[in-house]
Order: structure tokens, then C-alpha cells, then sequence
């Protein structure tokens, strides 16, 4: 074989020796030939799958051989050349324009799907990958200062760059989680902000402040203790100037005494892209880099999952299911043997829940369209693995965790919380426009939809004893004491959020642990 690079686009089918995923360059390998190009070793030293091996010149390379956990940080080179580190989400009110602000710093569309596309809102949790550049001079000389000296591109672009206007260097790699704003979708939000470190409030400049899920949706951000809010004033092309200020003035009030009260607004048209640069020179010298737990076992929540497979694929060509979402601390590397817990859940003789946990090997890792040899906290990242695809489909694994075979939290099937309630109902507005009706106190027996991490289950409150609580989980869940845990209960039909807590102890489910 002469030739050192093989170009291979989708759907054509070749031997197995080559790869033939997407539309790029790719390395030829055998066990007795390795041309001299680049070639992804594993940390035994032995060349990885070539299946997998897709080869990026224009990103940083990641060579797990030479890989040093303790040096590692969020801003590493080779990490945020190939994958977001830092979750930004976008909350709001219905059709304010999260989807679209999505796009017009990424560039990805985020509503996707037909029943999405057909109502023109967000459903399922929406994510899209951007990095965002510094102009750092043209020959030489420094840019003029002010606005316009930050950019954004897709999470592909090469990590340096010169246009007419300099060269541009990477300083961030965001990864932007689009939560639906509808009130009927807030479970999927809260499932959202479990994994966000900052977030964007999005108002829209045409109408009233606030709209009902506007409120829910700030109360829900201030239970996950997010500290870092940015206030988009959307849609301004579509009001005058007067009206903008007078509801900049009413966006003020509605914050003051929240997490966002000191919070910046900056006026956007999400459409024409005007101050979207303004924007992100926000997220990159205002948002503080996350602290990052690189060197405990690896702990990712899936919050998405999917069959990659097309309909009619041959059998020899089967890829296994795929797990998309955030790794909350530790790393993971190509060819790690994991677990996903719970895993399948089923009920014993005596009609007791027990938990068989899933057991897989990582095959590939994804950002997007960058593949990574390893994966550092923060970012939404895409598992490859080998479980059935039937078992992965159609988010099938939301609210599962992966990590390391042996090292995940227990499986609880019942938690006692301490818990703090809402004084009323936000996001509910009364007959004559008054504020919501207040929480009722939690009653013995009483049905609550729970969201632990990137789970949403129904609960049944089993004891109440002042502001602790013993919580029956319908569905057992993986997670630890001192995870937080956000309480939702059934008014006129929706789930409203009423409250939040604190897992203090939990009753444990058995684990079928067979392979």
C-alpha cells in the first residue's frame, strides 16, 4: 500500500481494516505496516482500534502515553482544543430566543428533531460546542481596543487563525446546554442544570418582564447554587429605544435580592448577531474557570443517549450505543472498562427493585466532530460504547451514571432529605394577574416528581418530620449523600417546582453485578 492517506466518504463500504464513519482523512493500519503519519497509541502502547482513529491535524494532539492527570487543568492545550470544558445553559421563558443564541455563538442548530422543528421549540435538551477566539494583533501590532476583538467558531476550527483582521487565538471552549422553556418541559430543565456552570437569562426586549417560566426558571438555577448569570436582552431590533430602557429597569427589579441581581444585561439581537461578540469577550474574561476534580474515579451523568446505527446497516457494521452527556470529576480514557448504573432495572420474588448495572468498554470518545483519547470534566461528551444500540435509543439511559467499573455511587431506592420549600408557585399566574398561590406543606403519601442529577422520577413521601422527609423513589437511583435534589409537585395538570433539598441518607438497592 503506497499511499499514506485514504480518503473514505459515508455509506461506502470497505474492508474493516479502514475506517469509514465521516467525511475525512484517515491513516491506513495493519498489524505489520503503520505509516509514518500520526497514529493514537493506548496508555499500554499499542496502537488503538483504526476504526477509531481519525486523525485531526489542525487540532492538538492527544497521546494517551504521555497523559498526566495531576498536570491537567481546564485550559490545557490539548484538552480545550478538542472539547469544551466550561457548561454554559440557556434559561428562559418559551420562544425568547435561547435555541437561536445557541446558534448564533455556535452555529449549530439546536432544535433538531421533527416534533421539535414542527412546534419550533425545544423539547429535549438541546447542546452545541463553540470556541471562542481572541484577536491578538496583525503583524505585530495589537488590535485597537473595544468591541469586536472576540469571536466565535464551531468546536472543529482550528485552534489559531489570520483573516484581514489579525490572528486569532482560542481562549475558550464552551459547551452550551439549551434547555426548552416551555412550562410543561421544566423536569428536562432542571435535568439541564444539573450539569451547568454559568448560565445566560434570556429576556425578550418585546415583551413583558417576567414571564412565568422566566421566574421558574431563575428559582431553579439559584437551587443548583449557580453563582455566574449574564441577562440577554434579546430581540432589541424589535422595540424602540425608549422601551428598551424602561424594561431594562423592569428586568433590575425582577433580579434584585436573586443570584442575578448583580448580574450585567446586555442588549442582543440573536438574529442579525448584533453584540453576539460582546457576548464572548463576557464568557472569557468574566466567567471564572471552573474548579475541576481531575484525579478522583470518573463520575459522567448521561443526560442524552442514542443508536448511531442506520436503518439496513449490515451486521459487520454495528456500532454500539452512545451515551452522550458531562463528566462531573475524573477522566476518562479510550479503552477504560465502565459500568452504567443503575443499569436495567427489574423486581425480585418479592417484588423488590434490584439494579443489574451495565458493563461496557469505552471504543470512542466524542466532542462533536473532534474524537479524544481522553476526557476531562466539563463539556457534554459522547461515549461510545459496546451496549446493545436497542438499550441506548431514544435517551433510553438519561439519568444514568458512568464511570469506572466498581467505583460509582450505591443505587438508592428510598432517601431521607432535609428540604426547603418555595413560599408560592412560580411560573403560574392567577386569575387576576396576582403573584402564585403559596406551597403547600408536604403530606404523607403525596406523589412529587424528584430530579436527581440528570434524573426525573416520581416520589412518594412516605414520613415528614419539620424540614426532613423519607422520599420512596418509583425509579432507584445512582447517586451519594449530599447530592442535591429539586422537588416538583402536580398543580392543574403541570409540575411546578415547590422546593429543593439535600440527600442525608439513603436505602440502598441490590446489584446484580454478573457480566
Amino acid at each position: 500500500m503506497n499511499n499514506n492517506n485514504i480518503y473514505i466518504y459515508t455509506y461506502i463500504h470497505v474492508p474493516e481494516e479502514y475506517i469509514h464513519i465521516h467525511t475525512q482523512r484517515y491513516r491506513y493500519i495493519t498489524d505489520t505496516i503503520m505509516t509514518e503519519a500520526t497514529v493514537y497509541y493506548g496508555a499500554d502502547g499499542k496502537p488503538l482500534d483504526a476504526r477509531y482513529n481519525i486523525i485531526q491535524d489542525h487540532l492538538s494532539v492527544q497521546d494517551l502515553r504521555n497523559l498526566k492527570i495531576d498536570e491537567l487543568n481546564p485550559l490545557t492545550p490539548e484538552v480545550i482544543s478538542r472539547q469544551a470544558t466550561i457548561n454554559v445553559g440557556t434559561i428562559g421563558h418559551v420562544a425568547h430566543g435561547k435555541s437561536t443564541v445557541v446558534k448564533a455563538i455556535s452555529g449549530v442548530q439546536t432544535v433538531r428533531f421533527k416534533h421539535e422543528l414542527e412546534r419550533n421549540i425545544t423539547i429535549k435538551l438541546g447542546y452545541a460546542n463553540a470556541k471562542i477566539f481572541k484577536n491578538i494583533g496583525k503583524d505585530g501590532v495589537a488590535p485597537t481596543p473595544g468591541p469586536g476583538n472576540y469571536c466565535s467558531a464551531g468546536s472543529d476550527k482550528a485552534d489559531t487563525w489570520t483573516d484581514e483582521r489579525g490572528t486569532w487565538q482560542l481562549e475558550r471552549h464552551v459547551s452550551f446546554v439549551d434547555c426548552p422553556g416551555h412550562d410543561i418541559l421544566m423536569a428536562t430543565m432542571l435535568n439541564g442544570a444539573a450539569v451547568m456552570d454559568a448560565a445566560m437569562l434570556l429576556v425578550a426586549g418585546n415583551e413583558t418582564c417576567p414571564q412565568p417560566q422566566t421566574s421558574e426558571h431563575l428559582a431553579a438555577v439559584e437551587i443548583m447554587r449557580l453563582q455566574n448569570i449574564l441577562i440577554l436582552q434579546n430581540k432589541i431590533d424589535l422595540v424602540k429605544e425608549e422601551a428598551a430602557l424602561q424594561q431594562q429597569e423592569e428586568i433590575k427589579k425582577f433580579v434584585a435580592g436573586t443570584v442575578a441581581g448583580e448580574a450585567p444585561i446586555i442588549p442582543i439581537s440573536a438574529v442579525l448577531g448584533y453584540n453576539v461578540d460582546i457576548v464572548c469577550e463576557y464568557l472569557c474574561t468574566k466567567i471564572p474557570v471552573p474548579r475541576r476534580d481531575f484525579l478522583s474515579s470518573p463520575h459522567l451523568i448521561v443526560i442524552r443517549s442514542f443508536d448511531v446505527n442506520k436503518p439496513g446497516a449490515d451486521a459487520e457494521e454495528l456500532q454500539g450505543g452512545v451515551a452522550g452527556g458531562c463528566i462531573m470529576r475524573g477522566v476518562l480514557k479510550m479503552g477504560d472498562e465502565v459500568e452504567v448504573r443503575p443499569g436495567l432495572i427489574s423486581k425480585n420474588s418479592k417484588g423488590e427493585a434490584q439494579s443489574s448495572p451495565l458493563f461496557t468498554r469505552i471504543v470512542s470518545l466524542y466532542a462533536e466532530k473532534n474524537n479524544l483519547m481522553y476526557a476531562v470534566p466539563g463539556g457534554l461528551i459522547g461515549v461510545g460504547t459496546t451496549i446493545d444500540p436497542t438499550l441506548t435509543r431514544s435517551d433510553r439511559l438519561v439519568g444514568q451514571v458512568l464511570g469506572l467499573k466498581g467505583h460509582l455511587p450505591d443505587v438508592f431506592s428510598e432517601v431521607e432529605i432535609s428540604f426547603f420549600l418555595l413560599r408560592r408557585l412560580l411560573g403560574v399566574t392567577t386569575s387576576d394577574g396576582g403573584k402564585g398561590a403559596r406551597v403547600q406543606k408536604l403530606s404523607k403519601n403525596e406523589t412529587l416528581l424528584v430530579n436527581i442529577g440528570s434524573t426525573s422520577t416520581g416520589g412518594k413521601v412516605v414520613g415528614v418530620k419539620k424540614d426532613m422527609a423519607k422520599i420512596a423513589l418509583m425509579q432507584p437511583v445512582c447517586t451519594r449523600e449530599g447530592e442535591k435534589i429539586a422537588l416538583s409537585r402536580r398543580v392543574e395538570k403541570h409540575w411546578r417546582l415547590i422546593g429543593w433539598g439535600e440527600i442525608k441518607r439513603g436505602s440502598k438497592t441490590a446489584l446484580m453485578m454478573s457480566d
